[in-house]
């Protein structure tokens, strides 16, 4: 008998097909960024492919499209910027809230670029790429296994993100709970970690993202997505 055993992935928290879990990346990549006109614009588009997806997270992203359907835009706009622009404990940069603007992000931020450099993806100066959208994209149509890996290195964070939202009662929690629903279960390790960054807020230093900035392998390139 063989003494070497093989390291299986945890089971994500709610059994879904990969096609499906590529689909609530993907929904959640287009709603969790700014609602602009093109956006509301495919709310039917987006309506029909979230009927595709079971029960166990069809609800989630249903209600928030019909949140985004009802909505004034105006008012849709400002409730994005107030939920995650004005908000320190509910920022879609996941580097964030363990370094906020200080060196050590820098260093953080290279891991996620250099994952997109691998898979052949250039990002340019629009968005830095911990943006939780951009990831979710990245996962959805370019390179599934290496963006599951990024997002379940921060579980806790998107675990902390829904529960501040879900906190505030913002209609964006039911697209994180979506998006978590996809990754492994919270463990114990990530409970305290997730108490940690709660308790502690992210860091306020802010010097500079020097080493972000410095990195010879930043991609010189202009397109922000892929």
């Amino acid at each position: 008998m063989s003494l070497l055993k093989l390291r299986r992935r945890p089971e994500p928290a709610v059994a879904l097909s990969d096609r499906d879990r590529r689909l609530v990346w993907r929904l959640g990549a287009l709603l969790l960024d700014y609602p602009n006109a093109q956006t509301l614009a495919m709310l039917d588009e987006l309506d029909a492919a979230t009927a595709e997806l079971p029960d166990s997270v069809r609800p989630l992203l249903a209600g928030f499209l019909a949140h985004l359907r009802d909505g004034d835009p105006i008012a849709l706009a400002q409730e994005y910027v107030e939920t995650f622009d004005m908000r320190r404990r509910a920022s879609l940069h996941l580097t964030f809230y363990a370094y906020g603007d200080t060196r050590k992000r820098g260093m953080a931020l290279l891991r996620f670029k250099h994952a997109y450099r691998h898979a052949g993806v250039e990002l340019g100066d629009e968005e830095l790429p911990d943006h939780l959208p951009v990831l979710l994209e990245f996962a959805a149509t370019v390179d599934p296994i290496g963006g599951e890996r990024l997002l379940g290195e921060h579980v806790p964070v998107l675990e902390l993100l829904r529960l501040s939202l879900s906190d505030s009662g913002s209609p964006y929690a039911g697209v994180l709970a979506s998006v978590v629903a996809t990754l492994p279960p919270v463990t114990t390790a990530d409970r305290r970690r997730i108490a940690e960054l709660a308790a502690q807020g992210p860091p306020e230093e802010e010097v500079g993202l020097d080493p972000f900035a410095m990195d010879p392998l930043a991609f010189s390139g202009s397109e922000a997505r892929r």
